[in-house]
């Protein structure tokens, strides 16, 4: 089965880079917000950028692989941040890398640094 996902997003600039801003929208309407350079570079609250949405897309796309890799493999997460039933630490690491190593967004990042921090408690 191919599953074909199809969204769209829209940015808006004003001004010059240092002194200006913009608006980010996913074409969702699932989140819209502004951005500028002092969000890129400061810590600014209620501001994002886009390494920031990049970071979430990566995070949520590889949350997303890892529970169908669980759940196949017999493991259906109750809570990937907490709780993961009856899987051994060895195994969840195995399909904690093939999660990042075949989620769409890390497949777009190659070549960009992304680790991967296991524990289970």
């Amino acid at each position: 089965m191919t599953i074909r996902v199809t969204r769209t997003a829209r940015a808006s600039w004003r001004g010059t880079v240092p002194e200006g801003g913009g608006r980010l929208a996913l074409g969702s309407g699932a989140f819209e917000g502004d951005f500028t350079l002092r969000a890129r570079i400061d810590d600014v609250a209620r501001a994002t950028n886009p390494e920031e949405l990049i970071a979430a897309a990566s995070a949520g796309c590889y949350t997303m692989s890892l529970a169908d890799l669980l759940t196949e493999d017999g493991h259906p997460p109750a809570d990937l941040q907490t709780d993961v039933p009856g899987v051994d630490a060895e195994r969840l690491a195995v399909l904690a890398e093939q999660a990042r190593s075949t989620c769409p967004v890390s497949l777009a990042l190659r070549g960009t640094e992304i680790t991967v921090a296991v524990t289970k408690l």
